[in-house]
């Protein structure tokens, strides 16, 4: 269940770990984006192969919240800002592309 914002801002005060479902349920939404693409190419992947990708993604997932999050120096990482910047960029890096802007 997603948490209230008052629940959010209890969890970073006390420096616990929280993400936003975009983060969270990236692993599942990338996965089901490798098998459309497998059954789309009427190829297939090892279970080997598709681990691999996924851990790829979700890195990449990971580097952005930390890129963007404003990291504490203790190591702290907010992911929920850094994951909401990294979408907005990426949506309006997007619309720009696209003329819109």
């Amino acid at each position: 269940m997603p948490c209230t914002e008052k629940a959010i801002d209890v969890l970073n005060e006390a420096s616990v770990a929280n993400a936003p479902g975009k983060a969270s349920n990236a692993g599942g939404v990338a996965l089901s984006g490798l098998e459309m693409s497998q059954n789309a190419s009427f190829s297939s992947l090892t279970f080997d192969e598709l681990d691999e990708r996924l851990k790829h993604i979700m890195k990449k997932i990971h580097k952005q919240c930390v890129e963007h999050s404003d990291s504490e120096p203790d190591g702290w990482v907010n992911y929920r800002k850094g994951a909401n910047i990294a979408a907005f960029n990426r949506v309006a890096a997007s619309m720009l592309s696209q003329g819109i802007g």
